[in-house]
């Protein structure tokens, strides 16, 4: 897979920028895993209901207040088009964790 590095810049720079508005701490880390590349971002912010996750990865749907519902909805489109995914977990301890798996 070629990665497109704006593009991704992009996709991951919402996901960081979404983090930093619900959270005061944020981790980023990132692995090779078999075959495929896994980057975590990690906050500790109140984390999304699990039945809201797969409804704001989808365009103009938004939990914030003035939100355009169009952060989330990127990234995905960005990674899904680089043959990867985009999960939205609840991060042991509380707080979101948004998993992206890209095929290394």
């Amino acid at each position: 897979v070629t990665l497109r590095p704006e593009a991704m810049r992009r996709a991951l720079s919402n996901l960081i920028d979404n983090a930093r508005r619900h959270a005061s701490l944020i981790w980023v880390s990132a692995a090779r895993n078999g075959a495929s590349v896994q980057i975590l971002i990690d906050d500790n912010g109140p984390g999304i209901p699990e039945q809201k996750r797969e409804t704001l990865l989808k365009p103009f749907e938004s939990e914030d207040p003035g939100g355009t519902g169009l952060g989330l909805a990127i990234a995905r489109d960005i990674v899904v088009a680089h043959g990867g995914h985009i999960n939205l977990l609840e991060r042991p301890g509380g707080g979101l964790r948004v998993l992206v798996e890209l095929p290394g």
